[in-house]
């Protein structure tokens, strides 16, 4: 059941016809940063972009739940009187940060120097997913962070002193080394966090802009504690994981190019495009001015055929949230695509392993789960129904592929769409897929 009572269902049919020109909302990670700094802030912060999804805007509600005072004069603008770095209020209730993984593990290094004590929920899918990944690394500063065997609610005891130190992450996780550095903010002394390899850095690029110093060498970064930042304005280009549900649809589906205006085209999240291209995909950037540090491309995409590939495991981390829809492009692509090192997607908001096994099985299309991803032999799609398992990723993954599919494809459980791309099915068939939602 979705938030309002009522079951939603996409329709989706096969022959459509992608071409022309599209915009996708803004980015939805960089929108999170966006308001959280602005509201620890000295100042205004003029957000312009914004993705005003309810993960996002889960966000919003817990810091004017804290005291911060934000304005929306847009759909897609915001104006944040910042709090200050020590200037939140303590919230009078839990903050429930809905279906938001990235809201809720951000938020706990952010808070965790505050002088108020606080608790983090979410919904039933947050709620399952594992904690103690951000919360370990967070106690080595002086944190006091209680899970519930692992799993939300954290419990976060306010008033401690956190100290700079040396993080070395096992496993690839913005969603950790973002939470680290949110904390560094409040920590005496220099705060440094290594990756095996670099995942996604918009908290990096972001700070700058807030007037925070930061490092990098290679794969390691840090900041230099207590900062402060400084109110900015800051521009949210279009979402890349927004876009890929297109790109992969003007690929398989096109009746001519199709061009997606105005996307963010940071290295740390294109791998998809780099695997689409060893598949055998034609994909053009067309550079633009950056915004707030991050790099910008209208992405044009011209209809071709794929063929599978053994996925290498080094564009792995840069693709992780657009493994969904590469498994829908294996399944139209000639011969087998494989992809290992991907165990981090058994704890997303599904497990989109299992999740899209079973929904490519059960359309026809042959795919073997593996305890760190998925074979898929590439073939003819039939009709059917899928279960999304309220994943927004796997629905509109299957809203792309039913294009290509012999019979229409019923996406059970699709209200989290809007948690990442609200309009999804508008923009859909303004692009040219046959997609009808019902409830």
């Amino acid at each position: 059941m979705c938030v309002s009572g009522r079951p939603a269902s996409y329709i989706a049919g096969p022959g459509g016809r992608i071409s022309g020109e599209i915009q996708v909302p803004g980015d939805k990670s960089i929108s999170h940063r966006a308001v959280m700094l602005g509201a620890i802030a000295d100042g205004i912060t003029d957000v312009s972009g914004f993705l005003a999804g309810e993960d996002c805007l889960a966000t919003v509600g817990a810091f004017e739940e804290m005291g911060v005072r934000v304005e929306r004069p847009a759909a897609d603008r915001l104006i944040i009187r910042g709090a200050g770095i020590g200037g939140l209020r303590a919230p009078s209730t839990a903050l429930d940060l809905g279906n938001s993984g990235t809201g809720m593990r951000l938020l706990t290094g952010l808070l965790c120097g505050q002088r108020f004590d606080s608790i983090l929920i979410g919904d039933h899918s947050l709620m399952r997913r594992p904690m103690e990944r951000v919360a370990a690394p967070l106690r080595r500063m002086g944190a006091a962070i209680e899970t519930q065997r692992g799993r939300p609610p954290l419990r976060i005891s306010g008033g401690r002193s956190l100290v700079g130190c040396e993080h070395e992450l096992d496993l690839p996780s913005a969603q950790v080394k973002s939470a680290i550095l949110l904390a560094g903010l409040h920590a005496n002394g220099r705060t440094v966090v290594g990756e095996p390899v670099i995942t996604r850095d918009h908290t990096e690029r972001m700070l700058p802009a807030f007037g925070v110093a930061v490092e990098r060498d290679g794969a390691t970064v840090s900041v230099l504690g207590p900062a402060t930042p400084r109110g900015a304005h800051i521009e949210v280009p279009g979402d890349f994981s927004a876009a890929a549900y297109f790109i992969v649809a003007g690929i398989i589906a096109g009746a001519a190019p199709l061009v997606i205006r105005g996307v963010g085209v940071n290295p740390s999240r294109t791998g998809l495009l780099e695997i689409l291209r060893l598949m055998g995909a034609d994909i053009r950037l067309h550079g633009l001015p950056e915004q707030s540090g991050e790099p910008v491309a209208d992405i044009e995409v011209r209809p071709g055929f794929l063929r599978g590939i053994a996925v290498p495991r080094e564009l792995v981390a840069s693709a992780i949230d657009e493994f969904p829809v590469l498994f829908a492009a294996a399944a139209v692509a000639q011969g087998e695509t494989l992809v290992t090192g991907a165990a981090e997607l058994r704890v997303k908001e599904s497990d989109r392993i299992a999740v899209m096994a079973e929904g490519l099985n059960g359309i026809g299309v042959h795919a073997e789960a593996m305890p760190d991803g998925m074979r898929v032999m590439g073939g003819t799609v039939g009709g059917g129904v899928v279960e999304s398992r309220g994943d927004h990723r796997i629905a509109m993954s299957f809203a792309v592929l039913a294009a290509r599919a012999g019979a229409p494809i019923v996406i059970r459980d699709t209200h989290y769409v809007a948690t990442s791309f609200p309009g999804f099915v508008a923009a859909a068939r303004g692009a040219g897929l046959a997609l009808v939602e019902e409830g």
